[in-house]
């Protein structure tokens, strides 16, 4: 079920385009476009592009050490355009034998106070958060996958095949502001649908669970199946154990993420990384066009 298992180094070319029926005179904006590093991916360049000309770009690290930035564009424009293109080294995961982790109550119960400071800060994502709020009915679906005494791991990868299979890949059926309530009855969707899903539903049992966003690898190795999501932003989910750290589960591919998956920021649901975010004056109507290239580069 893993994805890839050997290093692999990508240009991701991230290109979105605002078009306006009406000048704005002044926008603000804050973006996440920079691929974090973790333990297995080193972002080795990046540069960003932005027209018109901001008069400020300021950079910082967000709560959950993601890269930002903020920008604002003082001036008349009927387009905006941000370009971000990295340079990025993705290594394979060690995912345990997921007979071998500990039953999934034992980690459900270990998130009390009185735990140390690293296992802590994992508890932060077992509580409700803008997109994702734990239901009966989220727990209502979790509960076929967590049968009493199953390995966690066994456990997670059952749920995420499970949400795979029972639910459609639907770009047409939701929009970001689509409730999981809504998801639930019409069984339809996109990456962050589903991964908001799965988020709700290991939350709902008390396990915690992130939001990540990132991008797939455009063009696939050969003889292998097209990624849908792939020329687009994507959403996954990471789960937490204290023997494993967090491991990426994509429920929407039925894969864990290996290194045809490029990690961009993580957070507590999608409201914390959107890639593009702001305000403007005026503008009218507009029109948002995003276009994503992951291309493999020779080592």
């Amino acid at each position: 079920m893993v994805e890839n298992s050997r290093s692999m180094k990508y240009k991701v070319t991230h290109t979105t385009i605002y078009d306006y029926s009406d000048a704005v005179p002044v926008c603000h904006n804050e973006i996440t476009l920079w691929p974090r590093d973790h333990r297995r991916q080193t972002c080795l360049t990046h540069r960003l592009r932005v027209r018109p000309e901001p008069v400020h770009l300021d950079h910082r690290t967000d709560y959950f050490g993601n890269h930002t930035g903020q920008f604002a564009i003082e001036q008349p424009h009927t387009r905006l355009t941000v370009t971000a293109v990295s340079q990025v080294q993705v290594l394979p995961p060690d995912i345990p034998a997921p007979s071998s982790t500990p039953p999934w109550e034992d980690i459900r119960d270990r998130f009390t106070i009185g735990q140390p400071p690293w296992w802590l800060e994992a508890r932060q994502f077992v509580l409700d958060s803008h997109y994702v709020q734990a239901t009966a009915a989220l727990r209502q679906l979790a509960e076929p996958s967590f049968t009493p005494g199953r390995p966690w791991l066994e456990a997670v990868l059952d749920l995420t095949t499970r949400i795979h299979a029972e639910f459609k890949y639907d770009p047409t059926a939701t929009t970001i502001n689509t409730s999981l309530e809504t998801v639930l009855r019409i069984r339809r969707g996109v990456c962050q649908d589903f991964a908001h899903l799965q988020i709700g539903c290991l939350r709902s049992i008390g396990l915690p669970a992130r939001y990540v966003s990132g991008y797939l690898l455009t063009a696939p190795a050969p003889g292998q199946p097209r990624m849908i999501g792939a020329d687009a932003s994507h959403a996954w989910v990471a789960a937490f154990s204290p023997e494993s750290g967090w491991i990426d589960f994509d429920p929407t591919n039925n894969v864990i993420p290996g290194t045809g998956h490029v990690t961009l920021a993580w957070g507590r649901d999608y409201s914390d990384i959107c890639p593009i975010k702001g305000v403007l004056v005026g503008g009218g109507k507009h029109r948002m066009r995003v276009a994503v290239d992951v291309v493999p580069l020779s080592e």
